[in-house]
């Protein structure tokens, strides 16, 4: 045997062993990266529409709902945040400009202004000495807030409500201000827990009626 067959001889094992390394660890590889992308598919599957991480705050104005709001309160208006969460929203609206001490009764509706369409009673508002109140709410806040009959008293399709909207709970507090111009007696809408409210006095009517704040957060 010659000296360059001794030495084929003993690298032989060798190099084998390395080719065999080299493919174990590609084939490991391979099979980590399944395991990671299967399991990322299986997060995703079981995660479903409501395993979503928050999103940013959606914040934006709320407006005057009148000529007449704005003549007889001149300062009115209000703000709202919106801070998605994984399985729900927190909505926080505050109200500036107001008369002092006096409530208010925050919904989210189908429309800004009248008739409103489909409505749904969030909370109430109370202003103090400097005429500013606020409330915070938890629940469905975004592109996905709707309400749905499918029988019993009424019957309708899911309807989105992307709007919000705030009444006088007193119906006599803007008649006394002369927010209702022409008016021989207060105006009672049935905006409040007794269906006994005064009018509208902010709304979100600087965005579409089918594209209100609520649709543009996502969670």
């Amino acid at each position: 045997m010659t000296i360059r067959s001794s030495i084929r001889s003993i690298l032989a094992p060798t190099a084998g062993k390395a080719v065999a390394v080299v493919a174990t660890g590609a084939v490991a590889a391979a099979l980590g990266l399944t395991a990671s992308a299967g399991a990322a598919t299986g997060a995703a599957a079981t995660g479903g529409a409501h395993a979503r991480t928050a999103a940013t705050s959606f914040s934006f104005k709320l407006v005057p709902s009148s000529a007449a709001i704005s003549a007889c309160l001149p300062h009115a208006g209000g703000h709202a945040t919106i801070t998605p969460g994984a399985l729900n929203d927190v909505m926080k609206v505050t109200l500036t400009g107001m008369p002092r001490n006096v409530g208010f009764d925050l919904f989210v509706i189908e429309q800004p202004a009248a008739p409103f369409g489909v409505a749904w009673y969030q909370s109430d508002i109370q202003t103090d000495s400097t005429g500013t109140g606020s409330a915070t709410v938890r629940g469905v806040f975004d592109k996905e807030t709707f309400s749905v009959s499918l029988g019993g008293t009424t019957t309708f399709a899911p309807t989105h409500q992307f709007h919000l909207g705030v009444w006088f709970n007193n119906p006599n507090v803007p008649f006394n201000r002369g927010c209702e111009p022409g008016a021989p007696a207060p105006i009672v809408t049935p905006f409040n827990g007794e269906q006994h409210a005064g009018i509208q006095v902010v709304n979100t009517a600087q965005f579409p009626v089918n594209a209100g704040p609520l649709s543009h957060v996502v969670r």
